[in-house]
């Protein structure tokens, strides 16, 4: 299964307005969508994740739940992410459909291994540099760290960088040998950068049909 390059992390000062803004990440050509509600609780997660699995269906999207690994398999999502305090991804393996799949956070090569040992899908490796959006931040990697740990690790299995990435930082993140990477408040701010990120990538989907069909 191919990973999308782009990964949009909803952001919003509501459940209602991550929603929304997963309505508009999507209707602006997003691949892939991650609910992250923090803060909530698991009725109330279940409750928006079921509402996100319409809008991203409607759109065929494919949708990620952040960290509630049942609810994903309860509202049949395209997959869970597991941040490094969440679930165990081997315990969210054997739970989940054959089908899901699950991505891990990582910012040392430690964490890499310890997640490629676990069979998971895409690492989220960050963060490029500093961001406000997560509590306890590990130390920012910047082009240097991902250049060491991607050379290191030499793994088939597709990084994604994440940690206030702007568009002028795609071009020498992609040097390092990253697959992709996740935004929140860059495509919040502007839906419109979906299209000019997806072209930074090259991430359209016809380019990605090719890719699979060689």
């Amino acid at each position: 299964m191919m990973i999308p390059k782009l990964h949009y992390i909803s952001e919003g000062s509501s459940p209602k307005e991550h929603l929304e803004n997963i309505q508009k990440a999507c209707s602006s050509g997003s691949e892939l969508v991650q609910l992250r509600l923090k803060n909530v609780s698991k009725k109330e997660c279940l409750k928006f994740a079921t509402a996100a699995r319409e809008i991203t269906s409607h759109f065929q999207t494919r949708l990620i739940i952040n960290d509630h690994y049942k609810i994903a398999k309860t509202i049949k999502a395209d997959g869970v992410h597991l941040g490094q305090s969440d679930s165990c991804p081997t315990i969210a393996r054997a739970y989940l459909y054959n089908w899901q799949i699950i991505g891990g956070t990582a910012n040392t090569i430690q964490d890499c291994e310890t997640l490629i040992h676990k069979n998971v899908d895409y690492i989220s490796l960050g963060p490029f540099r500093f961001t406000t959006s997560k509590e306890n931040l590990s130390s920012v990697l910047g082009l240097n760290g991902y250049t060491v740990i991607i050379e290191a690790l030499k793994t088939e299995t597709p990084i994604i960088g994440f940690g206030e990435i702007t568009a002028q930082d795609v071009t020498d993140l992609l040097v390092t040998g990253i697959s992709g990477i996740a935004l929140a408040k860059e495509i919040t701010r502007d839906f419109n950068s979906i299209r000019r990120f997806n072209q930074l990538l090259n991430a359209s989907s016809t380019a990605e049909k090719r890719h699979t069909f060689k």
